[in-house]
Parts: C-alpha cells; sequence; structure tokens
C-alpha cells in the first residue's frame, strides 16, 4: 500500500470517526477526491477498507455512505465495551505507578470542572480523555484494538449521553469510583466500576432517553 493511499485512508477515517461527515452521509468519489485531495483510485481504495471496519456501507448503483449506527446496535457495543474496559481498568490498576495515579486524577479533575461550567461537550471531551488513559495504563494491546474499533462506530453517541437530564453527575461519581479503585490498586472494584458506568449508558440508550442529534457545527462535527 502506497503512502498517499495510506494517509487519504486515515484522513477520510479521522472524518467520519470526529463526526465531520455525518451518519448516512453520501461519499461521492468526485468529492471526497477534491475535499481531501486524494486521488479516485486512492479514495476507492480507501472506502473499501472502511467498509471493512464497519464505518461505511457501499450499495450496488447508489454508491457508499456513512454507516449509522442504530440505538440497538449502539447499545450491543456498549455492552462490549463494558467487558473489555473492565478489562483495562482491572490491569490498569494491576500496574498503575505514581504517574499514572497523577494522570488519572487529573483527567477527573478536569471533567469536574468543565461540568461546573457548564461546558458539557469540553466535559465528554475529558470523559474520553479518561477513558483512553485508563486504556493506555492497562498496557493490554488487544484490548485498545477492539476498544479503538468499537468505539469508532458511536462516536456521536459519546456528545449525546451527557445530554441525558442527571447523566453528566452520575458520569462522575461513576468515574469517581473507578479512578479510586485503580489508584488504590483494587482490580476487581475497578472492573465492577468499569462495567457498571458503561452498563449505566447502554440503559440509558436503551430506555432511548438519548437527545435528538445535536449541531456540533461549532466543533466540526455534524
Amino acid at each position: 500500500m502506497s503512502v498517499q493511499t495510506s494517509s487519504s485512508y486515515d484522513a477520510l477515517r479521522a472524518a467520519i470517526v470526529s463526526g465531520e461527515i455525518a451518519p448516512d452521509a453520501r461519499l461521492v468519489e468526485v468529492e471526497v477526491s477534491a475535499a481531501f485531495g486524494m486521488s479516485r483510485g486512492a479514495v476507492r481504495t480507501a472506502l473499501i477498507r472502511l467498509e471493512q471496519d464497519g464505518l461505511v456501507v457501499r450499495e450496488p448503483h447508489r454508491g457508499a455512505r456513512v454507516r449509522k449506527v442504530s440505538n440497538e446496535e449502539a447499545v450491543e457495543i456498549l455492552q462490549a465495551r463494558a467487558v473489555l474496559e473492565g478489562l483495562a481498568a482491572r490491569q490498569a490498576a494491576e500496574r498503575i505507578d505514581e504517574a499514572g495515579q497523577t494522570r488519572l486524577a487529573e483527567c477527573l479533575a478536569r471533567q469536574r470542572a468543565l461540568l461546573e461550567r457548564d461546558d458539557l461537550l469540553g466535559a465528554s471531551d475529558a470523559n474520553a480523555d479518561l477513558h483512553a488513559a485508563l486504556l493506555e495504563l492497562s498496557g493490554h494491546s488487544t484490548a485498545k484494538r477492539l476498544i479503538h474499533a468499537l468505539h469508532s462506530q458511536t462516536v456521536r453517541y459519546q456528545y449525546r449521553t451527557i445530554l441525558i437530564p442527571g447523566r453528566s453527575a452520575a458520569s462522575v461519581e461513576e468515574h469517581d469510583a473507578i479512578v479510586d479503585a485503580v489508584i488504590g490498586g483494587r482490580p476487581d472494584d475497578a472492573d465492577a466500576a468499569m462495567r457498571r458506568h458503561l452498563s449505566n449508558v447502554a440503559q440509558s440508550v436503551r430506555r432511548r432517553l438519548i437527545p435528538g442529534d445535536i449541531d456540533m457545527a461549532s466543533r466540526g462535527a455534524l
């Protein structure tokens, strides 16, 4: 695979995962080529890989579009993440050092500060940073790869669950329990706290408490 093809795939994938290109959006080869400075061949190759990633659907005579994840599938993905991220939290608790403890405490403090300023989307970013830090600290490369693949398909929910009434406060309490267990070196508690956290998010999605799609234009996402 050429360097150009690889970088083209990465750029297009990042735009989809970030929400810059919205779910169900049509991916017209000539338009994608112009927008990303890609050759038509590079676009076609990237779309094939993105279909394999589960991010794009290609339909005969209709072209490609960004795959939209239903609430039902989002619940299943969150359930799978609960198991994998529970494992990661367990591993992090077993491996945690002083630098890792400081990093987690800072992530949690930043989320609290943003919520106090009613910056819900900023708090959502801090939430993602905390999960990413726990995953990195776990040192579990297989869990990291699988979670990355699952999370990329549900990125829009990251910015919507925070809008559920009462969910932001609950999220901080749940994260506090996770961080406390990891910093305290309690693997069983860390695993259980992470599973409980993501199970609660899944329950919110299952009960269809998620608000309608929000305008992410100010963030470069739709």
